[in-house]
């Protein structure tokens, strides 16, 4: 190594200390000059490419990988920190040119947007349509959302129907009891019909509008909507006959319903639509059809002993207490599906009113599914433009405490439709709504309901609930934190007075199959808060 003399300006320069070959030298600052100028006392100038040109091995390039920070040692680039690069994102289309700076995105890109990743604060997008037709992650379109009250399970279905409407699907709201939809439906445009007392009625014999459907068609399509429509009649006729005495119709009181409606529907005129009064006379009459199903064995007093339970529950049913509901054709219920969403209200019915509840969402679920049945014949045979729907089932605990059997009827409504361009989500508050049913075959079915959803949201739900629902959702120990944190009571806001908003508020845990979970929380914009407020009633107060 060499060393620098002091030059005019005073820089110090550097001395040799010690004696050998230059390797393990110790340089130390030379005097500085007497001028001083232009350097502070005791600081050091060195000439970095001394000691490389001295010790040609130390400029040979390095023969192993580059650590995290870069190659060590002099003059090869190791940094001790390195700043996080900036990130946007985009489709595939407009990042395609930035290969190979680009990377895939930690949460699904298709669908409408619900809401940010927790943990990465990337855009988090979901609906059953979507993740079935286009990103391929679901096997079937349907969406099982379970959570504890006032934690946003309606707002998360809200935003899920908000942006399928402008997609082009159609959102059926098929029994809004609070009503959390009836605003939003109005404010796109679409239709909302009323259900209840002196407000508008349901006739469980023309299920959707089938029969007008029927009536257009011919051949084999024909033959297939009329047996379509035959099933659904005796589905939910025989779940009103069910709700009404709270006990589960006899063999052969199913075998003779079904019989006196296919009787039913053979007599009646195409346009005359038949009413629960038709059915309880054709019982009354007695056809062979029906006598045949309960085997009388031509004796009419057996054939009475046998059909008398029968007529007594549909008579209650079309006079008693579900009469102003049941007993029309209900022209008024009518749907329009050609409408941007579709609201059936039946928010005039008294929580009180637990069985009439039931009697009604039942009814209006099939009556919706019937509807789009309908419409999608109708497609097929070209008479009318093909359209994708979304069923939205609310408050499904309702039905399910309604009486014994009701597990049957809800699976057969959802059944028996063709699973052709129709997704579904269905709604309820937490496993034990389908844990607390007497009969364990019903609850076994009630839980086929959440097993057989294409994805399943999980809002807040207590520590108890793990249990059950550990049986058909996989969930990791972490997951399994995450979900009862959200269910802690609000704190106490003692600066303003009132409760805080809930910790799980707007958050949900996406789950498919036993992939990892999705967690996120929904953001509500300014427009969407007015659509959204559950609470309207009590702002007075709040």
């Amino acid at each position: 190594m060499r060393a620098h003399d002091a030059g005019a300006d005073g820089s110090a320069a550097m001395t040799r200390s010690g004696a050998g070959d230059g390797v393990g030298r110790r340089l130390r600052p030379a005097l500085p000059s007497p001028a001083g100028v232009g350097r502070l006392p005791g600081e050091v100038a060195v000439d970095p490419v001394a000691p490389l040109v001295e010790d040609p091995r130390r400029l040979a390039p390095p023969r192993a990988a580059p650590g995290p920070r870069g190659f060590r040692g002099p003059g090869r680039g190791a940094t001790s920190y390195i700043a996080a690069p900036p990130e946007w994102r985009g489709t595939t289309v407009q990042v395609c040119g930035l290969w190979p700076f680009s990377a895939g995105s930690g949460s699904p890109m298709v669908g409408v947007p619900v809401g940010r990743h927790l943990i990465t604060a990337s855009t988090v997008c979901c609906d059953p349509i979507s993740w079935f037709t286009r990103a391929k992650l679901i096997a079937n379109p349907s969406l099982f959302v379970l959570g504890r009250p006032g934690l946003g399970k309606s707002s998360l279905v809200r935003r899920m129907c908000l942006g399928l409407i402008a997609q082009g699907v159609i959102p059926l709201i098929l029994g809004d009891l609070k009503p959390d939809y009836v605003d939003l439906v109005r404010a796109v445009g679409g239709q909302v019909v009323r259900i209840g007392r002196g407000v508008g009625g349901l006739n469980p014999l023309d299920p959707g509008g089938l029969r007008a459907a029927v009536s257009l068609l011919s051949g084999r399509a024909r033959d297939e909507l009329t047996a379509e429509m035959h099933g659904r009649q005796v589905v939910v006729t025989a779940g009103l006959v069910e709700l009404v005495r709270r006990a589960r119709l006899a063999d052969h009181e199913q075998a003779a319903l079904a019989a006196a409606i296919a009787v039913l529907n053979g007599v009646t005129d195409g346009d005359r639509v038949p009413v629960l009064a038709d059915l309880v006379q054709v019982l009354r009459d007695g056809p062979d059809q029906v006598r045949t199903a309960v085997w009388d064995r031509g004796d009419d007093a057996e054939y009475e002993r046998l059909i008398d339970p029968l007529l007594r529950s549909l008579t209650a049913v079309a006079s008693g207490a579900f009469g102003e509901v049941f007993a029309g054709t209900g022209a008024t219920s009518r749907l329009m599906l050609d409408a941007p969403a579709v609201c059936m209200d039946t928010s005039s019915i008294a929580d009180t009113d637990e069985r009439l509840q039931a009697a009604v969402l039942l009814a209006c679920w099939s009556h919706g599914f019937g509807s789009i049945l309908a419409t999608q014949a109708l497609a097929d045979a070209g008479q009318r433009p093909g359209r994708i729907y979304l069923a939205v089932l609310d408050e499904l605990w309702r039905v399910l405490r309604a009486g014994e059997g009701l597990v049957d009827r809800i699976d057969g409504v959802t059944r028996l439709n063709r699973q052709q361009g129709l997704g579904q989500i269905m709604v309820t508050h937490t496993m034990k709504d389908l844990d607390s049913l007497p009969a364990l075959e019903d609850r076994m079915k009630a839980r086929g309901f959440v097993e057989r959803a294409g994805a399943v949201a999980l809002a807040g739900l207590s520590e108890a609930e793990m249990g059950s629902l550990r049986d058909v959702v996989h969930l990791s120990h972490v997951e399994e934190r995450m979900i009862t944190e959200w269910a802690t009571p609000p704190a106490w806001d003692s600066t303003r007075g009132v409760e805080a908003d809930p910790p799980g508020l707007g958050k949900f845990l996406i789950k498919v199959g036993g992939r990892p979970g999705i967690p996120f929380q929904v953001r509500l914009t300014a427009s969407e808060r007015v659509l959204h407020d559950t609470n309207r009633r009590w702002g007075p107060a709040r």
